[in-house]
């Protein structure tokens, strides 16, 4: 145990997603050794984040404050009639930085996960059905995490659009430069049902 304050700042960043103890520790030392202009910009830009950035009224990416409607959604180059659906506002970063989706977003929030009481009503899907309705929507992109409840949203949200739109999900499969022998049971599995001609 050390300091109070610092004891504080460890337990802060242990909070987020993904940072253990140690990474907590080294980045509260980062920021203690940093000049003090440093952590104040770190603090503000906190602060601005938390206070600037809402939800689009369309897809639900971010927006910054005084902005009804995201980057993307503001674009008139998009295809509105390409939707592709993600789990949370974070993979909009992710798709948009590699530059390779030309149409436009719909954010989830989450996924059905009926063990932590998460149901379809807890996401936005209705505001994604009513969309795909009301824009005539060609295609309907699931770009959903490979895991069990990602697999179950993409299943049900698939059942629910069907009838309105077509709906696609992306490949899955071996990454490139992938060896065979290290590949899972599963990720072979895919790359096989996910193969195509030549």
């Amino acid at each position: 145990m050390g300091p109070l304050a610092l004891e504080e700042l460890i337990t802060a960043f242990a909070r987020l997603p993904g940072i253990g103890r140690k990474t907590a520790q080294r980045l509260a030392f980062y920021v203690i050794k940093s000049p003090r202009d440093e952590a104040q910009a770190l603090a503000q830009a906190l602060l601005r984040a938390k206070d600037d950035l809402l939800p689009c009224t369309v897809c639900f990416n971010f927006t910054e404050r005084g902005q009804e409607l995201c980057e993307v959604c503001r674009n008139p180059r998009r295809d509105r009639q390409l939707i592709c659906v993600v789990e949370e506002a974070s993979d909009v970063l992710v798709l948009e930085r590699n530059q390779l989706m030309t149409g436009v977003y719909h954010v989830l929030g989450g996924v059905l996960s009926p063990l932590d009481g998460i149901g379809p009503e807890d996401l936005r899907i209705s505001e994604l059905t009513a969309r795909v309705k009301q824009e005539g929507v060609r295609e309907i992109i699931l770009a959903h995490n490979a895991s069990a409840e990602g697999d179950a949203t993409a299943e049900y949200l698939s059942r629910q659009l069907a009838p309105f739109t077509r709906v696609t999900r992306l490949a899955r499969g071996l990454p490139v430069g992938a060896d065979l022998d290290l590949a899972d049971k599963v990720t072979l599995a895919h790359a096989l049902e996910g193969r195509h001609s030549f």
